[in-house]
């Protein structure tokens, strides 16, 4: 649970959390002449935080640091905001307040916003002890802060954690059919529209690729519509999301290694980062009409399961050959994409942990896209990136792509060989959607073996704050 609140003054908790840049008067902060000097010291040591206790209780005082582009520097002040997170937890201090000796807005923001990313826990199977979740509070001192900025602040934090929640949840507590009720208890909260086709439907709208690759379990698909419609929205036609629901995948019968599939509950990341940012962009009110679609099943193997060699007709007519069972995930964000087509979108993005070339270009360090949304947008969407260092890297869609998908038996193949992977797969799915389109592989960055300053060990909740930031900027 998040716990962030802003106060004009100092009430005095367990610790109070200063940054500052160099030349900033701390005296004027109740320091003295030799706390200022102790500081000054440090700093010319080379260090960038101190941690003392003095008169007014335990200090803790950090050092700004910038980069030549501005975006660079706010990820510090997360970082930073992380690191003070840390030390906090530590000396076990939970009652922390926060102020910047500068009042910038945008630092101040970025630092609780890596402070309070930081203290996300899932130990939700853990035994607790009787003294609270240990959860620190972060109180912002000052006016410099906007309310409407901590408010947006504490939606995306609060929207993240439920993504990484999602990401992190075992198969035997989030079946395709719990998260469709978790998307329903979000709708209701915020405020949107939900609509859950059951198994039935979806055999009735003929979605072969769903319908195959939930062949091989006993769990039924689902399929989930989404809506957010503000009055007043600046577009007429709606911003798409669509995001990949493998709840769990084995490979089908390609199938992985017992270590290739430790981590599979997270191949729904794509699922959870739109189902989150849906509940985020309606609770912040953001006026933009925004619709999500989520097929949502696991890749089991029984002897009902597809197997390579099959060729299935897809909800848009399209005949495939799976040549790979493990190349599930495409095969339901095809009929999901040609789903939406029905709802006419200006913009359709979808996000999914794809495949495992995507990871291997460019590790966790950012998100793979590729597609054929107008240069203006694709702009767009990098400066959201950069902004909450969720970074693009787009790869060349050329048409030669195109050749390596095509089928000797069928229209098209799932997968495309050993030579670009994420584009490849990229190019499968531009075969399901005419509108402008974007695809966002987040295999590498939704999962992490360990912590990374903000970003938690297990899921990390990557595209919530992205489609926030670039709604918001729509």
């Amino acid at each position: 649970m998040i716990r962030l609140k802003r106060a004009t003054t100092a009430k005095g908790g367990d610790a109070l959390i200063i940054a500052t840049s160099k030349d900033a008067d701390l005296s004027v902060h109740g320091f003295s002449a030799d706390e200022v000097n102790y500081i000054g010291q440090s700093f010319r040591k080379e260090k960038k935080q101190v941690l003392f206790t003095g008169p007014h209780g335990t200090l803790l005082v950090f050092l700004k640091e910038e980069k030549p582009e501005d975006y660079l520097t706010i990820e510090l002040a997360r970082r930073a905001g992380a690191s003070a997170a840390g030390l906090c937890a530590d000396h076990k201090l939970n009652e922390i307040e926060f102020l910047d000796a500068d009042s910038d807005e945008l630092w101040s923001a970025a630092f609780a916003e890596g402070f309070l990313l930081s203290t996300y826990k899932f130990d939700k199977y853990k035994k607790k002890n009787s003294k609270g979740d240990g959860t620190p509070s972060l109180t912002v001192i000052g006016s410099h802060v906007s309310e409407k900025k901590l408010k947006h602040l504490e939606i995306v934090v609060q929207a993240t954690y439920t993504a990484r929640n999602w990401v992190n949840e075992p198969v035997n507590a989030l079946s395709a059919t719990t998260l469709a009720a978790e998307f329903r208890r979000l709708g209701k909260d915020a405020g949107f529209k939900v609509e859950v086709l059951n198994k039935s439907k979806i055999t009735a709208l003929k979605m072969g690729g769903l319908l195959a690759v939930n062949a091989g379990s006993d769990e039924p698909p689902t399929f989930t519509i989404m809506e957010y419609k503000p009055a007043g929205a600046k577009n007429k036609k709606p911003v798409m999301l669509v995001g990949k629901g493998v709840v769990y995948d084995t490979g089908g019968n390609n199938l992985k290694t017992g270590a290739g599939m430790e981590t599979m509950k997270c191949d729904m990341a794509g699922a959870a980062a739109v189902g989150a940012a849906m509940w985020a962009i309606a609770k912040a009110k953001l006026p933009v009409h925004v619709m999500a679609v989520v097929p949502a099943t696991d890749n089991r193997i029984n002897g009902s399961a597809y197997v390579a060699g099959d060729v299935i007709t897809m909800y848009n007519g399209l005949t495939v050959e799976v040549l790979n069972t493990d190349a599930e995930g495409r095969l339901i964000l095809a009929d999901a994409l040609s789903y939406a087509e029905r709802f006419k979108p200006e913009l359709v993005l979808d996000f999914a942990t794809l495949t495992g070339a995507a990871m291997a270009a460019i590790g966790q360090y950012g998100v793979v896209c590729m597609g054929t949304a107008a240069e203006t947008q694709k702009q767009k969407m990098r400066e959201a990136g950069n902004a909450v260092y969720e970074r693009l890297a787009e790869f060349p869609f050329w048409d030669e792509y195109d050749e390596l998908i095509k089928s000797d038996v069928a229209e098209i193949k799932n997968i495309g060989g050993p030579s670009g992977g994420a584009i490849t797969a990229g190019k499968f799915l531009s075969r399901f959607v005419s509108a402008p389109w974007m695809h966002f592989d987040i295999a590498g960055p939704a999962f992490l073996a360990a912590k990374e300053t903000y970003k938690t060990k297990g899921g990390t909740g990557v595209g919530v704050r992205f489609l926030f930031e670039f709604i918001s900027r729509y």
